[in-house]
């Protein structure tokens, strides 16, 4: 699954093309592999648009979904709590920074704790 464009500039600067023959052509980077130890990931605690329930909201992560979602699936396992991954975000359900922040660290990620 291909990331959402979230800007115009992330479509390269072309927003239409009357040029019958044009065909866009898409940068996917799928061979650069990032180490844990290059990505910054940022802990925080959210309550915005969640009916004034906490989640932990792990950012910043930055690979392909499988990976995503093994990293997800195992601080779920360990915090004993659903949540869910996606748009190279984790959400973890409740209050669970700092037992994440050292799940992380053990894992090999650069962490830090975002917000108040």
């Amino acid at each position: 699954m291909k990331p959402k464009n979230k800007s115009l500039s992330d479509l390269g600067g072309i927003m239409y093309s009357t040029d019958p023959s044009f065909v866009y052509e898409e940068n996917e980077n799928t061979g650069t592999v990032i180490p844990n130890n290059q990505q910054d990931l940022r802990v925080m605690l959210d309550r915005k648009n969640r009916g004034g329930k906490a989640v932990t909201l792990i950012t910043g992560f930055r690979a392909s979904d499988q990976e995503l979602e093994v990293l997800a699936k195992m601080l779920k396992t360990k915090c004993g709590v659903g949540g869910n991954s996606k748009d190279g975000e984790i959400i973890i359900q409740g209050d669970f920074r700092d037992k994440v922040m050292l799940l992380l660290q053990k894992e090999g990620y650069k962490v830090k704790k975002s917000g108040g």
